[in-house]
């Protein structure tokens, strides 16, 4: 399986001036912790890292240090995550199939949880990782005036991994370039073009790191996870 990890943001919601994924949690980067996660899957056997140049050479000394024996290759990031995740789909080996593309943020997500999608993907178009919403979901308007509140029962939050088949998401991507598509995640993509995208039990764990309250909330549970 091909692993894509979109690792071209900066740290402006953490307070940085440099890419957060380079911030240390409990002593090492950021990106470390998803990389090691990535190392120890047992059907994960290609990374690629789209990043900015500016960052290439930590990227390499991080690479270096998880000591990983799984091929990494350093992939030219975009102006948003979308861009980011075209250059990686071009940048994919002749012969792939499917992958997964995992936020470098979402650095708790267990090996376990990107094999259950490369396992999943390979039955399916396309799937994120999601869990069920728990809190009760209000639609507000402009004015801050309660709209609706949506059946709950019907209600994920997604997560990554997600997976996907490379032909039809290229094919998605290049769709989106023609229609000026702006989405958050490739699933949406697949919304759009009417793909059907399955939903993949995540992990309640698997948080984004994107503020500093994110990261204070990261390093304690990987603290009670290693402890």
């Amino acid at each position: 399986m091909y692993l894509l990890i979109p690792a071209a943001g900066t740290g402006r919601r953490m307070g940085s001036n440099r890419n957060k994924l380079l911030l240390l949690l409990r002593s090492q980067p950021i990106i470390s912790w998803t990389l090691l996660a990535a190392e120890a899957s047992q059907h994960i056997r290609w990374i690629g890292i789209i990043c900015q140049p500016t960052d290439w050479e930590d990227f390499k000394n991080i690479i270096a240090d998880c000591q990983l024996t799984k091929k990494v290759e350093l992939i030219k990031g975009g102006s948003t995550r979308q861009e980011s995740v075209y250059n990686g789909l071009q940048a994919l080996p002749d012969g792939a199939e499917q992958v997964l593309i995992h936020d470098g943020a979402r650095c708790l997500a267990t090996p376990e949880l990107l094999d259950r999608c490369a396992l999943s993907i390979c039955d399916c178009s396309g799937l994120i990782a999601a869990v069920p919403v728990k809190d009760t979901i209000k639609v507000v308007n402009e004015c801050g005036i309660i709209q609706s509140t949506p059946d709950r029962r019907q209600l994920w939050a997604a997560q990554t991994p997600q997976g996907f088949d490379v032909k039809l998401l290229k094919q998605c991507h290049d769709e989106g370039v023609r229609q000026g598509w702006e989405v958050t995640d490739d699933a949406a993509l697949f919304e759009k073009c009417g793909i059907e995208v399955k939903i993949v039990p995540g992990e309640e764990t698997n948080l984004k790191v994107t503020t500093p309250q994110d990261l204070a909330i990261a390093e304690f549970i990987l603290k009670s996870q290693l402890e």
